[in-house]
């Protein structure tokens, strides 16, 4: 069984969701479709081994697991996500989806668009101080 950790490094984001059992599959296909939806523009690629989107800096991984499967960077300490991913594990910056339970997708698509927001300010913030 392939895991985040125990695999050879996928050099596209098909070929790394293509090396999970096919439910893992199914709930990676459903997290990268939400991405795209609310990121567009973002591009898609392999970071670390697993499968990001980069929009003015990096926007968001995903990953696949034996249990779960992962979202980060996850806003764990800003309000309004505070509390909703206070039900679900994770480090720090990190939230695990069980694999026995349905993908929050709607939490997934506001992570992403916060995650946008704030890359979007970052970025402007840069350009400015160099005028």
């Amino acid at each position: 069984m392939a895991t985040a950790t125990n695999r050879v490094i996928a050099k596209t984001v098909d070929d790394y969701i293509a090396s999970f059992p096919a439910d893992v599959q199914t709930k990676l296909q459903k997290i990268r479709k939400t991405i795209k939806a609310a990121a567009p523009k973002a591009d898609e690629m392999i970071s670390y081994g697993i499968a990001g989107y980069k929009y003015k800096g990096m926007l968001i991984y995903f990953a696949g697991f034996k249990n779960h499967v992962s979202v980060y960077p996850a806003p764990r300490t800003v309000e309004p996500f505070k509390k909703e991913l206070a039900a679900y594990r994770g480090g720090k910056g990190t939230v695990q989806f069980p694999n026995d339970e349905p993908v929050p997708l709607g939490l997934v698509k506001r992570i992403v668009q916060f995650r946008l927001k704030a890359n979007e300010e970052k970025a402007a913030t840069k350009k400015n101080s160099k005028k």
